[in-house]
C-alpha cells in the first residue's frame, strides 16, 4: 500500500498534467490576457507556479539547496520572475513551468517517499511533507484556476480537491490570526459534495454554524477565487458567514480576493 505522501505526490503530478493540458491548448494571445489578480497576466500566473515549484524542489533537496535558493531570491523576487516571463515567448514560459513541475515531482519521489518524516522549510512555518505537498497541489489548482477563468479552456474539477478542502478547513484559525483577529472558540461544521458525488465532512456536527454545498465552490471561496455571494453554498450562522468572508487556505497576505458579482453563479444541480 502506498504511503500518504506517495498518494499526494501522484495527485500533485495529476494536477500538473491537468493544468498542462490547458496550457498546451492556449494560443499565444491567451498568454497575455489579464487575469483577475490585479496586474498579472496569465503568463505571470504560470511563472509564479514555476518559481515556487523551483523553491519547493530546493527545500526538498536539503538545507544547502534551500539556503542557496533563498540567497538568490533578492528583494524583487516576484517582479523578477514576472519580468523574465514577459521576455519569453509563450512556449518558453510553458517550458520553464514544465521543467519546474518535473523537478518538483522528481525531488519529491527521491527524497520524501521513503523515510521523509522530517519537516520542510518554507517561507512561513516549517511543514510536514504531506502538508508541504498538499500546499503545492492547492497552488497549482488555484493559480491554474486564475488562468482557466479568463481563457475559457475547461479543466474539470476532480476529487483531488479533497486535499484543497482539507487544508482550507484546517487553515480556519490562521485566517483569523493572519488578520490580527481572535480565533473563535466555536467550531464550524462543513458538509461538501465532491465532484464524484461523494460526501466529505469536516468538523463536529452542529446546527449553529454550518456550511453545505459544492466542494468546488468551497475551495474557490477559501482560495479567494470566488466571493461566497457568487456561489450556491448554504452558510448558516454568524461564524460560518464570517469565515467565508475572511477565510484563506494559503499563507501570506490575503489579497483583495474577488468581489460579489464578478462571476456568474452556477446553476444548482
Amino acid at each position: 500500500m502506498s504511503s500518504l505522501v506517495e498518494q499526494i505526490i501522484n495527485d500533485l503530478e495529476s494536477e500538473h498534467e491537468a493544468l498542462g493540458s490547458v496550457l498546451d491548448r492556449m494560443t499565444p494571445e491567451q498568454w497575455d490576457i489579464p487575469s483577475h489578480a490585479p496586474g498579472w497576466k496569465t503568463r505571470h500566473q504560470v511563472a509564479h507556479l514555476a518559481a515556487f515549484d523551483r523553491a519547493a524542489e530546493a527545500a526538498i533537496r536539503g538545507p544547502g539547496e534551500w539556503a542557496r535558493f533563498r540567497a538568490g531570491m533578492g528583494p524583487t523576487f516576484e517582479a523578477d520572475y514576472c519580468k523574465a516571463a514577459d521576455a519569453l515567448p509563450a512556449a518558453g514560459v510553458l517550458q520553464e513551468w514544465r521543467a519546474a513541475s518535473s523537478g518538483l515531482i522528481s525531488a519529491s519521489r527521491q527524497n520524501l517517499v521513503e523515510g521523509g518524516d522530517g519537516r520542510l522549510p518554507w517561507f512561513g512555518p516549517d511543514m510536514s511533507p504531506a502538508s508541504f505537498l498538499t500546499a503545492r497541489l492547492m497552488e497549482c489548482w488555484s493559480h491554474g484556476l486564475d488562468v482557466i477563468d479568463v481563457v475559457g479552456i475547461p479543466r474539470p474539477d476532480t476529487d483531488r480537491l479533497f486535499h484543497v478542502a482539507t487544508i482550507a478547513f484546517r487553515a480556519r484559525p490562521y485566517s483569523y490570526t493572519n488578520r490580527g483577529m481572535t480565533v473563535p472558540s466555536d467550531a464550524v461544521h462543513v458538509v461538501l459534495t465532491a465532484p464524484s458525488g461523494a460526501t466529505w465532512e469536516f468538523g463536529e456536527p452542529n446546527d449553529a454554524n454550518v456550511i453545505r454545498g459544492s466542494a468546488a465552490e468551497f475551495c474557490r471561496v477559501l482560495t479567494r477565487r470566488r466571493h461566497v455571494a457568487d456561489t450556491n453554498l448554504e452558510v448558516t450562522g454568524p461564524l460560518a458567514r464570517e469565515w467565508m468572508e475572511i477565510g484563506q487556505a494559503f499563507a501570506g497576505h490575503p489579497g483583495e480576493g474577488r468581489q460579489p458579482g464578478q462571476f456568474p453563479r452556477e446553476a444548482s444541480a
